[in-house]
């Protein structure tokens, strides 16, 4: 996958380029509401269509699986957005499955930390998922820290993973790699974690029960997006915990595919609450009944799905 490998390295920092660029002249009224009451902006829509242009280019065979719709620029709350957007924007509504190549595009996730500006988290997010496994994954986080421990520092990272050949990182302004591996931990009271900062996103309450049952003492850290994937991947967390607020939520597979890759890649086991794996042939959402995700490094993950579990 060398040369998908480089497409998508290179579309994601283009996708992210687009979106620092729409925000630094983003207004109110650039900002529709989807139905599902999400802000939605025209950097998610302006992205994807980057993204699906440069995909269809480079492999035009293959199908994408996007987040955004362009019914959403329809009326005339999208009219001055609408024309150029609409073709490359639906290219990305292929409604997924068990089999073939399909790339998975989350243009903006993290919407709500992409309109707070540089103190918020969000990712420009793909994959390709060939006959049901995610085997490429780049994640663009153009606010995450290049050194965790200096949030005021250099900012702006991709994460890079491709199956059996491990996780890496590169910053947004070398096209130098690393490596990056999850952090072991000799006991779960020493472990921190890190949750949607959104409550209404994962819940919050049972995830301080598991982190009582676990002897966790640290507060967690909450922020947007899959940079929490990230954030586990590369060891400033060692424990996220997705908990359900809504057994019957569908999550999206845009919104997990990358993420899970990178965290298995970068030595980590994700699960649902009931040790079953992600299964992403069911299309464009994971299934109809959310159970939670356990993601955290293999040697601590029965620990953890233990006290999710009670």
């Amino acid at each position: 996958l060398a040369t998908e490998r480089a497409v998508a390295i290179d579309v994601v920092l283009q996708a992210s380029k687009v979106c620092k660029n729409v925000f630094n002249t983003l207004i109110a009224s650039d900002t529709l509401v989807k139905k599902d009451k999400s802000p939605v902006t025209i950097g998610d829509f302006s992205a994807q269509a980057v993204v699906n242009t440069l995909l269809y280019k480079a492999f035009p065979n293959d199908s994408i699986i996007g987040e955004e719709n362009s019914k959403d620029l329809q009326g005339d709350s999208g009219k001055e957005m609408r024309d150029k957007l609409l073709d490359a924007i639906d290219r990305g509504t292929y409604g997924g499955g068990p089999t073939g190549r399909m790339w998975t595009l989350d243009p903006i996730d993290g919407t709500l930390g992409f309109l707070r500006g540089v103190k918020g988290q969000f990712a420009v997010g793909m994959c390709l998922i060939i006959d049901g496994i995610v085997s490429l994954s780049v994640i663009g986080c153009p606010n995450y820290p290049v050194d965790y421990k200096n949030p005021d520092g250099e900012k702006g990272i991709v994460f890079i993973a491709v199956k059996g050949q491990g996780a890496f990182q590169r910053k947004f302004s070398s096209t130098e790699e690393t490596p990056i591996h999850m952090t072991e931990i000799s006991s779960t009271s020493e472990a921190s974690f890190c949750e949607s900062l959104e409550s209404d996103h994962s819940s919050q309450d049972d995830n301080a029960k598991v982190a009582s049952l676990l002897g966790i003492t640290k507060e967690p850290v909450r922020m947007d997006s899959m940079c929490k994937y990230c954030a586990v991947a590369r060891g400033d967390v060692n424990i996220y915990l997705r908990l359900p607020n809504n057994v019957n939520h569908e999550e999206k597979i845009w919104n997990h595919a990358p993420g899970y890759l990178l965290v298995v890649e970068a030595g980590g086991i994700i699960t649902n609450m009931d040790n079953e794996p992600l299964n992403f042939t069911l299309g464009r959402t994971l299934g109809k009944v959310n159970k939670g995700f356990v993601i955290t490094h293999a040697k601590i993950h029965g620990q953890v799905l233990e006290a999710v579990q009670k």
